[in-house]
């Protein structure tokens, strides 16, 4: 069974750097659309970054020239760099993709278990 695994979240100061992680927990034939979100307390769930199939990259307008999304084929990874971080960047946050396991098998979409980012001021 393929899982998104996040790591990465932690507690830290305001104007601090954290770096999120999202990998699947096995081998896979393919990823599309992975994006991340974030849902703060008393808050909806929001989209942070997303990145299509056609490499194409966007940025909720809160986070726009702070957080930066990247992939790393080789491991199969997907990554949120947060930089200048503000307390109202506290949340949980998911990493989210559509997966084929296998060439003959249909996509079907995953959620990673959430990490915990805590901004302080």
């Amino acid at each position: 069974q393929v899982q998104l695994v996040e790591s990465g979240g932690g507690l830290v100061q305001a104007g601090g750097s954290l770096r999120l992680s999202c990998t699947a927990s096995r081998s896979i034939f393919s990823i599309n659309n992975m994006g991340w979100y974030r849902q703060g307390p008393g808050r909806q769930r929001e989209l942070v970054a997303h990145i299509s199939t056609t490499g194409s990259t966007t940025y909720a307008d809160s986070v726009k020239g702070r957080f930066t999304m990247s992939t790393d084929s080789a491991k199969m990874t997907v990554y949120l760099q947060m930089n200048s971080l503000k307390p109202e960047d506290t949340a949980v946050y998911y990493c989210n993709a559509d997966v084929r396991r296998r060439w003959f098998e249909s996509e079907q979409n995953y959620w990673g278990q959430g990490t915990q980012v805590t901004v302080s001021s």
